[in-house]
Order: C-alpha cells, then sequence, then structure tokens
C-alpha cells in the first residue's frame, strides 16, 4: 500500500523529529512523522508511577538555543528555576559549592587564593569567547588555565556537569564552556517532565497540519539513481517522499539505508561516541534533610538534584500530590557494573538524605542511559549532516548531528539545519540556525 506523496516525511518522533517537522510545516512542505513507538518524544517522555512523574534520568532546560527556540513557537513550557545553592561532594563530605560570590566566601572547598582565582573567572566568564576552544579538551584547558589544584577539581565536577560526559580528554572545551554559559543564565525544570514540552511540540505540528503516525516503524529508505524515493515501513506500506530526515541513531540510520558503507553515514557511524550514566530517580514524601537539595561530585563522578526544590515562580510540579523527586546521575566510562552504580548513588543519597528508604512513593533505576548518540569529541572525521551528501534528499538530525551544540539543543540545532537544506525550500528567516 502506497500512501499520500509528502514532501518531507521524518523518521522519529523525538525532540528533533517533531522540531524538525514544525519548521518543515512552516516552511509549506507536506510533513509526516513516523515514530516506531506508541508514544512520542524518545528519551524525553515522561513515566508516571504512584503520581510521581520520572523523566528518562534527569533532565534540565538551560537558557541555549532550544529553549530560545521553543519560546520563539510560543510554547508554554511551565515549569521553574529553581536555586542555584549547592554543596560538593568531597572526600565523603557535603560541603559549600561556591556557585556565586556570597557562597565562594563561606565555601571550605578553596583556600584564599583559590577564592581570588574563582572569583577572576567568574567575573570573565560570562564575556568569555568559547569559539576558539573547539580543539582543546576540557582536561588540557583545565590544566593549562586553571592555576590552584582544588580549583581545577571544581571545574571538573561543573564541566562534567555540563557535559553528562566523564570523557573529558576527548570533550573540546569550547561548547562545554559555552554550554555552561548557558546554565548562568537560568536551568529551567519542567512541569511534569519533559513529556509536557513533547506534548506542546506534537500540539504545535498538528495545529500545522503535520502527519504524525506512531506503531509505525520504518525498514528501509528507499532510493535510486542517488535520490530519495520513499520509505517502506515494517508493516508492508510505503510512504513516497522527496525528502527524509532520519533523526534515529547513527547505527540505526545507516541500516536504514541500502549501500550506507558508500556514504557519510558509514563515517558517522564509525565515529559515533555515546554517552551514558546510571540514573537513581526517586519520589519522595519528605526530605529528611531539607538543605540539601543540589550536589556536585567534586572527587566522584555523580550529580544530585532534587527538581522539586524551591524556584521562580514557584517550585516545578513533577507529582501530583506535593512529592520531592530527586534525581540522581553518575557518569559512565566504558566499564559499568550496573550493581555496583545503584549501590553508589544509594550511598550519595544515604549521605544527604539520611533515612531517605522510609519515605519512598516511586523510585525508578537506569543502570545504563543514553545520553546522547555522539558528541562533538576531538576524534571526529566530520560533524555529522545535515545532508547525506551522496543521497538528494537525504538528511540526519538528532543529538549526535552536533556542529558544536551539546544535548537537546544539538536535537534542536540540527533539526533546523537539516530543514533549511530540504530541496526547494523557500527561504524563511525563521529557519536561520
Amino acid at each position: 500500500m502506497t500512501l499520500t506523496k509528502y514532501d518531507v516525511a521524518i523518521v522519529g518522533g523525538g525532540i528533533a523529529g517533531l522540531t524538525a517537522a514544525i519548521y518543515a510545516a512552516k516552511a509549506g512542505k507536506k510533513t509526516i512523522v513516523l515514530e516506531q513507538s506508541k508514544r512520542l518524544g524518545g528519551r524525553a517522555i515522561t513515566n508516571k508511577k504512584q503520581g510521581v512523574y520520572f523523566n528518562l534520568g534527569g533532565h534540565a532546560l538551560y537558557n541555549g538555543e532550544a529553549y530560545k527556540t521553543f519560546r520563539e513557537l510560543g510554547l508554554k513550557l511551565e515549569g521553574s528555576s529553581p536555586s542555584v545553592d549547592a554543596y560538593g561532594l568531597w572526600k565523603n563530605q557535603l560541603l559549600t559549592m561556591p556557585t556565586n560570590i556570597s557562597s565562594l566566601l563561606q565555601s571550605p572547598l578553596l583556600s584564599w587564593g583559590g577564592k581570588l582565582e574563582f572569583a577572576k573567572w567568574f567575573i570573565k566568564f560570562g564575556k568569555m569567547d568559547t569559539r576558539v576552544l573547539g580543539q582543546i579538551s576540557i582536561r588540557d584547558w583545565i590544566e593549562t588555565e586553571i592555576q590552584d589544584p582544588m580549583l581545577r577539581n571544581l571545574f571538573y565536577s561543573l564541566l562534567r556537569t555540563t557535559t553528562y560526559t566523564a570523557a573529558l580528554d576527548l570533550h573540546p572545551a569550547g561548547p562545554a564552556l559555552k554550554h555552561m554559559q548557558h546554565a548562568l543564565l537560568g536551568v529551567f525544570y519542567l512541569d511534569k517532565g519533559w513529556g509536557s514540552l513533547v506534548d506542546e511540540l506534537y500540539e504545535h505540528a498538528v495545529q500545522l497540519e503535520v502527519k504524525v503516525v506512531t506503531n509505525c516503524k520504518a525498514a528501509l529508505i528507499e532510493h535510486h539513481e542517488q535520490k530519495v524515493r520513499s520509505i517502506l515501513c515494517a508493516d508492508g506500506s510505503k510512504i513516497d517522499a522527496t525528502n527524509v530526515i532520519l533523526t534515529t541513531p547513527p547505527a540505526i540510520s545507516y541500516n536504514l539505508v541500502p549501500h550506507a558503507e558508500h556514504t557519510a553515514l558509514d563515517t558517522w557511524k564509525k565515529q559515533a561516541i555515546a554517552v551514558t550514566g546510571a540514573c537513581l530517580d526517586v519520589g519522595l514524601r519528605q526530605l529528611p534533610n531539607p538543605k540539601h537539595q543540589f550536589i556536585y561530585g567534586v572527587d566522584q563522578p555523580i550529580l544530585y538534584s532534587n527538581h522539586s526544590r524551591a524556584g521562580k515562580p514557584r517550585p516545578a510540579i513533577l507529582s501530583d500530590d506535593e512529592i520531592q523527586v530527586v534525581s540522581l546521575f553518575k557518569y559512565l566510562g566504558p566499564q559499568t557494573d550496573p550493581e555496583q552504580d545503584e549501590r553508589e548513588l544509594e550511598q550519595v543519597l544515604d549521605l544527604a538524605q539520611p533515612g531517605w528508604r522510609n519515605h519512598v512513593v516511586a523510585r525508578q533505576y537506569l543502570p545504563k542511559m543514553t545520553v546522547v548518540h555522539d558528541f562533538p569529541h576531538l576524534n571526529r572525521i566530520e560533524n555529522p549532516g545535515p545532508t547525506v551528501p551522496e543521497i538528494e534528499g537525504l538528511y540526519v538530525a538528532g543529538d549526535w548531528a552536533s556542529h558544536g551544540e551539546l544535548l537537546v539543543d544539538a536535537c534542536v540545532a540540527s533539526a533546523k539545519r537539516a530543514v533549511s537544506q530540504l530541496s526547494n525550500v523557500r527561504k524563511d528567516t525563521e529557519l536561520c540556525v
């Protein structure tokens, strides 16, 4: 069976896919989105357990490319910007973390010399040109630029949090520092989790007459004479399309395209390095120790955050009954031990919230959550997309199709790049990236 011919067919109904669909429709293209699951959102879905809204691990929206795009589209983005007050986990102690001038003066983590150096960086950081640091690793930048040994540890902790990666020898400093600048402008926790964002994107796409089909798995991208022709689905249906945007991971995108070994998809698949983490989320009736709201692991690759903590204009709504939703994340390397990782996360929770087990309403543990399928690491041969040069009308987008952006910013920026390159797309200032 052949369905209606579309100008643009998008494989994948996550943040990148829905964003691409909206911009394609705004450009006057007849657009369809194919999602293999019954739910849209990909890794941005939210699971509700016992009245508690759990994302797939901790999700925070920084004031960067994605946030600005969603605001430009008119999305409501209801939620909260929490306090930046935090503690640092150092030698199994929780000590005040310097996140502003006031906490800097109070923090026992730094000597006076370290505090003075931190203050100098804090002043100049907002105006720092990060574009010139795209070819130096986070580790090399820290070891070269930061003099105080303890301050180096704090910067490692901050930049792990910014990038969600432990691969600080491979991650370029420029994008990480740029993302940290975005964080300084504000971090946002969404009411009812990121599923609410997915719902808003879906509603916006439907208003623009985008066709969205769930439970539809793309099996093959048919191309002939170096041009995209159609998508063959697992149920035997076929969608004719002039343009196809793949928002699937690099390995899946490769497998969808016949003779992909002769295209850039081969390079992008081989160079991809996924970022993963162990995630423990708990809903607590109350916090045994309310002062511990956010914790950076300084000598441990761990992050702790109460996503329900007080903020502006109010705490984020992440439960139906004022349950406190706490998320812990361990940045993983190549070797993992799921049981050991869970114990380490529980030990941090024991330290931060003694007796927390007596207050558990709901719990979720994800032993190896994929944060992104690739990042702009220093071993890359080239940045992926937006076009697959060997096949006219074939494009890629997603967290892995980054040109320097990180996390959800990469999803949104790559989606807009792909749409801006569509065959015969009308010029629209809204598509500028």
